[in-house]
């Protein structure tokens, strides 16, 4: 390798917004040792980002893995693009990406990883698929993904790195107030908050039907952030609507919507909960809740057991409705337990996610698998 920093290029999809997005967002911001480009098969939210952060972006014609004539045409750009530029090593957070732009870069000899950010079922095509193209290097950010994938990949070197979360800025005790009156909740409401895409296993339905256990406990609001991106999960938010009703609690409950504010209402909550039935391959909603401050409640499956321990939150076990609801009780009555877990959120997270440390170590991971 020569001194210039090396040229990594990470192609993700960039459809909707959600971890990998806050990922490779973050890439963008803090990369020192390397010089990341994108590549994405989707204007958005994330292209801005990584434009604001100053970083090349390309965005290709929107593609489907049914429609060849659009494989074609995607690949082709794909291509074009790769005439204008050169780069050492590229790297996938997309199984789909990979099954459509891995022979691109087999037939261009760039030299690729994978990052493995979640995992559908082994019976996913998808990602059966992917699987056919083989990488220099496996990433993974948790020890639970890390173990479920093990098999893939047979003979490919292994890195596990924690998925970097940055620090948001301190929001002040009038900008709380704020948040809580443009939310239409009382400033002396003990706030539980959930914030998640809507997918069945981030563990929505749960928690209300736990929270109906508490309708008798007065004094505490939910607040539901995130909005539906597909139409999937707009059927899902149609139907946590109805659960609420029918759980008595609607009146409990603001449905906040998409928002980008998310570090000023966690840190204007008072707990944060998202009680997964089905293991969270990290949990960055976790980390960013410890930042704010805030005891988390979840299960204890997947990534959740590797950032949360009993200094900073309960873990109950998954799918079960009444320790779930003894758990929320026991925060919502004890403010002392609230503070004590809350405060050592911060450091925890530090601990496990530093953005400046999380990049470094994936940057190094890169430059080791291409002199590999």
């Amino acid at each position: 390798m020569s001194q210039e920093k090396a040229k990594i290029l990470h192609l993700g999809a960039g459809v909707i917004y959600g971890g990998v997005e806050s990922f490779l967002a973050s890439i963008a911001r803090y990369s020192t040792e390397t010089d990341p480009s994108f590549v994405l098969c989707s204007e958005g939210r994330l292209q801005l980002e990584l434009l604001a952060a100053n970083r090349q972006v390309e965005v290709l014609p929107q593609v489907r893995l049914s429609r060849p004539w659009l494989v074609h045409r995607a690949r082709r750009a794909l291509n074009r693009f790769l005439d204008q530029h050169e780069f050492d090593i590229a790297q996938f957070h997309s199984a789909w990406v990979q099954i459509l732009f891995a022979p691109v870069l087999r037939r261009r000899n760039i030299p690729f990883t994978v990052w493995i950010h979640g995992v559908s079922s082994n019976r996913n095509w998808v990602e059966r698929l992917a699987r056919r193209h083989s990488p220099l290097s496996v990433f993974t950010a948790s020890h639970f993904l890390a173990d479920v994938t093990k098999e893939w990949y047979p003979g490919v070197p292994r890195q596990l790195i924690a998925i970097p979360v940055a620090k948001p800025p301190l929001v002040t005790n009038e900008q709380k107030l704020l948040t809580r009156q443009s939310l239409n909740t009382d400033s002396t409401d003990i706030v539980i908050m959930i914030s998640c895409r809507f997918e069945p296993w981030k563990g929505h339905e749960l928690l209300f039907r736990a929270l109906a256990l508490l309708k008798d406990l007065p004094g505490w609001t939910l607040w539901v952030a995130g909005g539906a991106q597909e139409p999937h999960e707009l059927r899902r938010l149609e139907l946590l609507h109805s659960i609420s009703s029918d759980c008595g609690i609607a009146n409990r409950i603001r449905f906040l919507g998409q928002r980008t504010d998310v570090p000023t209402l966690l840190q204007s909550a008072n707990i944060h909960c998202q009680p997964n039935p089905e293991p969270e391959p990290f949990g960055i909603a976790f980390v960013e809740a410890l930042y704010a401050g805030l005891p988390v409640v979840s299960t204890s499956i997947g990534g959740a057991l590797e950032i949360i321990d009993p200094t900073c939150g309960i873990l109950v076990p998954p799918g079960d409705i009444q320790s779930l609801a003894d758990a929320l009780r026991k925060l919502i009555t004890a403010p002392e337990l609230r503070v004590q877990l809350g405060n050592a959120g911060p450091r925890r997270a530090i601990q496990l996610c530093d953005p400046r440390q999380q990049i470094a170590a994936l940057e190094s991971g890169l430059i080791a698998a291409l002199e590999s």
